[in-house]
C-alpha cells in the first residue's frame, strides 16, 4: 500500500480524465486536482508537457511517479492500493483475464469506435486491432452479457471503470447500438455511489465546456 505520497490528478471534463476521477472515487483517497482547459492550450504549457509531452489528459503525479494514459493510471492505482479490492493479486489465477479485459478497451474497443464514429471504412481486418465490426460488436456483446453482475463475476473492479466508461460513451453518443445487454450493465454504473460523486463534482466544469 502506497499512502505517504501526494497524489496529484491532471485532469479535464469531459474527457477521459472521467475514467480516471471515478477510480478515484472508488478508491476513495486523497488526491489534488488540477483542471486543464485543453481548449485554451493549457495542455501546451512547458510546465504541463515536462509531465506528458502530448500534452494530454488524463496525468497523475504520484510522489516521482508520472503516469499517463486512463488504462495504465487506473491500473497502477488499483496496485498501489490494493486494500480498495479493485484489482487481483500477481498470484491470482483471475489476474490474466483482468489485465486482458482491462487493456481491451484502449487497445480495441476506442479504436473501433472512432473508426465508426469517423465512418472509417477498415478494408483488411489484420490492419486494425479489432479485426472487424461486426466481429468486434460480437465479442462485447459476450463480455458484458456475461458480466454477474460486473465483468470479473460477484466484485467491481477496474475493468468496469475503464471498459465500462467506454460502453457508457459508445452509448451515449449511439456509437454501439442498443442493446439491454449493454443498457443493463450501464444502469449498474450508473448506481455506483463512486459513479455518481464524480458525476456531481465533474458536472461545473461539464456545463461550462457545454455552454462555451
Amino acid at each position: 500500500m502506497i499512502t505517504d505520497r501526494k497524489l496529484t490528478f491532471y485532469h479535464a471534463a469531459p474527457s477521459r480524465g472521467n475514467t480516471v476521477h471515478w477510480m478515484l472515487q472508488e478508491l476513495g483517497i486523497d488526491f489534488d486536482v488540477k483542471m486543464i482547459d485543453i481548449r485554451k492550450g493549457e495542455g501546451q504549457t512547458p510546465q504541463f508537457l515536462a509531465i506528458n509531452p502530448l500534452g494530454k489528459i488524463p496525468a497523475i503525479v504520484h510522489g516521482d511517479t508520472v503516469v499517463t494514459e486512463a488504462a495504465a493510471i487506473c491500473c497502477y492505482l488499483a496496485d498501489s492500493f490494493p486494500e480498495a479490492g479493485l484489482a487481483p493479486a500477481l498470484d491470482d489465477p483471475k489476474r490474466g483475464a483482468y489485465l486482458r479485459w482491462l487493456f481491451f478497451s484502449p487497445s480495441t474497443v476506442e479504436p473501433a469506435l472512432v473508426d465508426h464514429a469517423m465512418g472509417r471504412e477498415t478494408g483488411d481486418r489484420s490492419m486494425v486491432s479489432y479485426g472487424d465490426w461486426d466481429s468486434f460488436l460480437s465479442v462485447l456483446l459476450d463480455v458484458i452479457g456475461k458480466a454477474d453482475p460486473w465483468i470479473m463475476g460477484k466484485d467491481f473492479s477496474t475493468v468496469d471503470v475503464v471498459l465500462g466508461g467506454a460502453v457508457r460513451y459508445g452509448r451515449m453518443f449511439d456509437l454501439l447500438p442498443e442493446n439491454p445487454v449493454f443498457d443493463d450493465y450501464i444502469t449498474r454504473i450508473n448506481a455506483r455511489p463512486a459513479y455518481l460523486r464524480m458525476q456531481e463534482i465533474d458536472a461545473p466544469y461539464v456545463a461550462a465546456v457545454m455552454s462555451a
